[in-house]
Parts: structure tokens; sequence; C-alpha cells
């Protein structure tokens, strides 16, 4: 039992690390846009100052917020870590990764970051010790209003991207192909996580 919690300690934090790093790549790719959340995040930040990772903390808090007050509970320690260890963790590889110029090396940012992101989502929800903020919300929609999971996140997806677009945030064919392609490499990754957490510690994750 202890064994497996560690293994789950492990596969949260490093996923949480791989999918803040994806996600930094695809900003510093961002010629091609980036994906509806972050949209968000960085029209905020160009519009009012803050740090993108801030402004990801700050969201998330304000979607806990909302979904402490509908369902009258507090989410998993696990919701609230994802929140705060990836907003930080965005501002550490921005701060650290220098400025890419050129068309192809973007596009190279941008694609690996796209994999690195969804690989990293995948990775950290086998752990099952929370979802992050947005998941949460979408979790909300559906379960407040009856809406389908693929209503609940394109009518997401497509708000925030447009309120980013008119903040300032870089919106382009990238953010379509994050919308598209996001899904397939977070349930490769999932299957695949999975598979390697069952075979280390003998439990099954649960999450698939």
């Amino acid at each position: 039992m202890k064994q497996a919690f560690l293994m789950r300690c492990l596969f949260f934090f490093v996923g949480i690390i791989i999918l803040a790093f994806g996600i930094t790549l695809t900003i510093k790719g961002q010629i091609f846009g980036v994906g509806s959340w972050d949209v968000l995040h960085i029209g905020l930040a160009k519009s009012i100052g803050l740090t993108i990772g801030t402004w990801s903390i700050l969201i998330g808090l304000a979607i806990l917020a909302v979904d402490m007050i509908m369902r009258k509970k507090l989410p998993l320690p696990g919701t609230f870590l994802d929140m705060f260890l990836t907003g930080i963790f965005i501002d550490i590889f921005n701060y650290w990764l220098p400025d890419i110029e050129g068309f192809w090396m973007q596009l190279f940012a941008y694609i690996t970051g796209l994999i690195l992101l969804g690989w990293g989502c995948g990775m950290y929800m086998v752990a099952n010790l929370g979802i992050g903020p947005r998941d949460t919300l979408m979790l909300l929609f559906v379960q407040k209003f009856g809406w389908s999971v693929m209503r609940s996140r394109t009518t997401m997806e497509v708000t925030v991207a447009i309120l980013g677009f008119f903040l300032g945030g870089p919106v382009g064919l990238g953010t379509v192909l994050m919308a598209i392609g996001l899904g397939p490499i977070v349930q490769y990754a999932l299957t695949v996580n999975d598979r390697l957490f069952t075979k280390w510690t003998g439990v099954k994750s649960s999450v698939i």
C-alpha cells in the first residue's frame, strides 16, 4: 500500500512537471496559437500584468471557489497541488527557456510541447490524486446542466479562447489543433502510464 501511494505521488509530480514544460513550449511556439486557457492567461498577462503562471493559478482559484459553492464540498488536495504546481512550473520554465525565433523552430517547440502536455496530463491523472480545476469545471457543467462532456468542454474552450483573444492572447491554427489533437494524446498516455503503474505496484490506478 505504501509503495502504491509513493508511486502515485511520483506519477503525479513528474506528470505535472512534464505538463507544465509542455505548456511552456507551446507558449514559446505561440505564432501557431496556444491552448484555449493559455490564450486567456497570456491575454490577461498582456492586458493587466502578472505572469502567465500566476494567472493560471488565479483563474484556477476562481474556478474552485465556484465549484465549492455549487457542490458544497472541498476538492481533493491534489486539485490544489495541481493548480499551484502547474502555475509555478510554467513560470519557472518560461523564465529558463530562451525565446524561440524562426518558423521551423517555433513549429518544433509547439509540436513537442503539445505531445509533452498530453503525456504529462495522462501521467498525473493516473495517480488519481485529484484533477485540475478546469476539468472540475467541465464536470460541474455536466452534473448541474445535464450537458454532455463534449458540449461542456467545447463551450468552455471556445468561451475562454474568445475572451483571451480580445485581451490580446494568441489564437491560431495551433489552438484548433490543441482542441482536436490533445485528447488522443492524453488517452494514449493514460493507457501506457496505467499499464506501467499497474506493473510497478501491482495495483490498478482505477482511472481507466
